[in-house]
């Protein structure tokens, strides 16, 4: 006989996120891209809310090919007046919120010497203020309709590490995985998980623009060396987590930061040497 602790089966169906609401930040391109999409691909409705209205409106459509709803709010999330009447309209439009994945973020490298106070504090309101803004008023609907929730933000390992010229983006990051765990546990009692993903070097647009070195045929060489995996990470790399934690899989997860990095955390200095059939060797 089977004990009773026993008898929850997993289904396949649990992936799924069939005719759920999800809105992501920052998603008109890069990682938020991938997730928008792949949280349609999966049975979710999307709403977008991102500065651009042509990638926006390109990601929606990619989303209604797939037969899911989409809709694009314009919005700057530094104004957190604009993004509460941004998630007021996807409401309206849509009707609830099941997932918020908060995407919207990015810096440029800049020495601690040299940034100023107004760049500071565009980093600050771009990658810390607006995700307090977002998730207030996300869950504030789905408490007030009772439902459950998964809140998804999208962090760096840069919150975990030191990372030289990225000094206050990598702050804003390391007190976006302390506001999901303290998140996880005052939202628990509504049944809204909170966790985090914590990606490593994944090219999109704006790297390409801000570092164009780590994308070179050199750059790739030495994350070869470097990432245990041996590439550089991908959208849907980050995309399979998000659908994941979204969905019922992840049922008894929250309060978690998940490092999407292809090892680079756990490698800690370790690198692959150079030279043929050469095995992993520390600060060389």
């Amino acid at each position: 006989m089977i004990p009773a602790l026993s008898q929850t089966l997993l289904r396949r169906g649990d992936i799924l996120l069939t005719d759920q609401v999800a809105i992501v930040t920052g998603g008109g391109s890069g990682i938020g891209r991938g997730i928008a999409i792949a949280l349609a691909e999966f049975g979710a409705d999307v709403a977008l809310i991102d500065v651009g209205a042509a990638a926006a409106d390109e990601v929606a459509a990619r989303i209604e090919e797939k037969g899911r709803r989409a809709h694009v709010t314009v919005a700057d999330v530094t104004d957190r007046d604009a993004t509460r009447a941004a998630v007021a309209d996807i409401l309206q439009t849509l009707g609830r919120v099941d997932i918020l994945v908060n995407n919207a973020g990015g810096t440029r490298p800049i020495p601690i010497v040299d940034i100023t106070d107004r760049q500071a504090d565009r980093q600050i309101d771009l990658n810390l203020k607006s995700l307090v803004a977002t998730t207030q008023a996300a869950v504030r609907a789905m408490i007030a309709a009772g439902r459950p929730g998964s809140v998804i933000n999208i962090a760096s390992i840069e919150g975990l590490r030191a990372a030289p010229g990225y000094a206050v983006y990598a702050a804003c990051k390391a007190a976006m995985i302390n506001f999901t765990r303290t998140a996880a546990l005052e939202l628990a009692e509504h049944d809204i998980r909170v966790n985090c993903i914590a990606p490593d070097l994944v090219p999109t647009e704006h790297m390409a623009r801000f570092a164009p070195a780590l994308l070179s045929d050199a750059g790739k060489a030495a994350q070869a060396r470097y990432i245990p995996a041996g590439r550089a990470g991908t959208q849907d790399d980050c995309a399979g987590v998000a659908v994941f934690l979204a969905s019922a899989l992840a049922g008894y997860v929250t309060g978690v930061t998940i490092n999407v990095d292809g090892g680079t955390w756990a490698s800690s200095g370790w690198t692959r040497s150079a030279a043929e059939g050469g095995g992993w060797q520390l600060f060389s």
